[in-house]
Order: structure tokens, then C-alpha cells, then sequence
């Protein structure tokens, strides 16, 4: 039974839920994710893990309500128990597998945008546990829309906030931050960025003009979590990589990221076309959209 031993609101359509998992939380490492589904016949969905708890046997994911999978899960409330809760999936996160002592030499910043905030938790609170200083940015439109900022401050060596309004820190961009740490002469060895597609790319762009690496996760291209469906593909230096599979995490500077936005649109009518049929049920009526092509 995969139970939810807890469930918050983080902000608006946004919620997090710690579920008991013992098996997963044994295995889970940074970076990895989970296959959920909320009922039997209900969509599969892959959620990157936002944190892990051995001892509790416990596994925390954030969810968005936008499609009718989703909206599911999250309407889900403490007590009941999702169908499925498979994993841990994919490669766990590169600087899990160095040696400690060659990590605690480096200096990494983090970029999180948005819901993506959530994974990149993990990986600092890892980092932080071994003694290993990581700088964090997280960025979202407005400050209503920021997630996980006082849980990352216990974590992180340095939180900066970013918001597009400046309702909250940081004026601008994250791209625009990055740019003005490094000015002021902070020195970065790695960057590891989760968000929004179009964020890592402008992430990417903007540290590939100072030859600092950089690592990005494309979670949000998963589907099936298995590589079967064929949907979470993506060009990586060239080569065809199955993000699910070989990812989610990948080389900044050589994702094809105009391909990968293109392959994030592919299923927007038919997840539009889903929600309308999930409101008409709601009111008892029939859905006739796309009925007469």
C-alpha cells in the first residue's frame, strides 16, 4: 500500500506528498524518479524524486495539476493509497558515484526553476550531508510562485532568490543573476540546472560563454518512464538518447533543446481533449470535440 502520510500546497495547483514507500526510499538516490498512477486505469506518470526518508520508508514528490493524470493525484488526500509507485528510475546524478573528498574541492550552483525546484532539493541536501558546498538560485515568475525556499536554505551554502517581477529578491532572470554572481568574481565549477525547458536552455546558452559545465535534467519530456513509448527521445551531441532510460540528466551544451521543446508540445491536444472529456463527465454531458473529424 502506497499511502500518503502527508500533503501540503506549495502554491497554486502545486502540492507535495510524502508517500510510503519503504523499498524505493531504501534505493532512492538524487536525480532518480518514480512511475505513479492514482488508480489502476489511470495514466502512468513519471515524477523525478524530491526526497527520501530510509528510516520513515518514505518518498516525497511534487506534482502540478495540469492534466487530467495529475489533477488526480493530487486531489488524493492523506490516508488513501496511490495504485502504483514504481522506482527508483533512471541514473541517479553523476556526483553521486565521485569521491567525496574530489567533490568537497569543487564549487557547484544550482538553478531551479519553478516546480523543478523540487528535485533539485535532494541533490543539495545530498551534497550538504557530505560536506560539499553548493550555491543555489531559485527562480519563478512571481513570488507566489516560489517552492522548497526554506528547506533550501538549511541546505545550501548560499540561497539567492530570482523573481521576473521582483516581488521577492532578485529583479530579472536567473540567467541575469548567473551572469551578475560571476561579475562580481564567484568562481563555479559546475552548474546543475532543473526547470523549465525554455530556462535550461537560456541556462545552457549562458554558461557555455564562460566554459563552465553544465548539467541539465529533461524529466519533464518523460512519459511511459520505460523508453518503449519513444516519446522522451532527445539529440545529445548528435546521437539519439531516451531521456527515461540513458537521463534524465544530460550535458547541457550538447542537449538539442529546440528539438526537445518540439517533442514537449507533441501531446497538448490530446491532453486538451482529455480535460475537456474529464469536465463534461464531471457535468453529466458528452464531449463532441474533435468528434466530427
Amino acid at each position: 500500500m502506497f499511502t500518503i502520510l502527508e500533503k501540503r500546497l506549495l502554491a497554486e495547483g502545486i502540492f507535495l506528498m510524502k508517500i510510503h514507500a519503504p523499498r524505493v526510499a531504501h534505493s532512492a538516490r538524487p536525480g532518480q524518479f518514480v512511475i505513479v498512477r492514482a488508480e489502476e486505469h489511470c495514466e502512468r506518470i513519471p515524477l523525478t524524486i524530491s526526497d527520501f526518508d530510509d528510516q520513515e520508508g518514505s518518498v516525497t514528490i511534487v506534482t502540478q495539476a495540469i492534466g487530467v493524470s495529475t489533477q488526480k493525484i493530487c486531489a488524493m488526500e492523506v490516508g488513501e493509497a496511490l495504485a502504483d509507485f514504481a522506482g527508483p528510475l533512471g541514473h541517479p546524478s553523476e556526483f553521486v558515484h565521485e569521491p567525496i573528498e574530489e567533490l568537497r574541492k569543487r564549487r557547484f550552483l544550482f538553478i531551479a526553476g519553478g516546480v523543478g525546484t523540487a528535485p533539485v532539493y535532494p541533490q543539495v541536501k545530498w551534497l550538504h550531508k557530505h560536506g560539499v558546498e553548493a550555491e543555489v538560485i531559485i527562480g519563478a515568475k512571481t513570488a507566489d510562485m516560489l517552492i522548497y525556499t526554506e528547506e533550501m536554505a538549511r541546505v545550501a551554502h548560499k540561497l539567492h532568490i530570482a523573481t521576473d517581477d521582483g516581488s521577492r529578491g532578485f529583479k530579472g532572470l536567473v540567467t541575469q543573476l548567473i551572469e551578475q554572481l560571476i561579475a562580481e568574481g564567484n568562481h563555479y565549477d559546475e552548474v546543475v540546472a532543473i526547470g523549465p525547458m525554455i530556462m535550461m536552455k537560456f541556462v545552457a546558452l549562458t554558461t557555455k560563454k564562460y566554459n563552465l559545465k553544465t548539467i541539465v535534467s529533461l524529466n519533464a519530456l518523460m512519459v511511459d518512464g520505460t523508453g518503449m513509448c519513444g516519446a522522451c527521445r532527445v539529440s545529445i551531441g548528435g546521437e539519439t538518447k531516451f531521456t527515461c532510460v540513458d537521463g534524465p540528466e544530460f550535458d547541457a551544451h550538447l542537449v538539442d533543446f529546440d528539438e526537445a521543446m518540439r517533442r514537449q508540445g507533441m501531446y497538448k491536444s490530446q491532453e486538451q481533449r482529455a480535460l475537456a472529456i474529464a469536465r463534461e463527465r464531471a457535468e453529466g454531458h458528452k464531449c463532441h470535440i474533435g468528434l466530427d473529424k
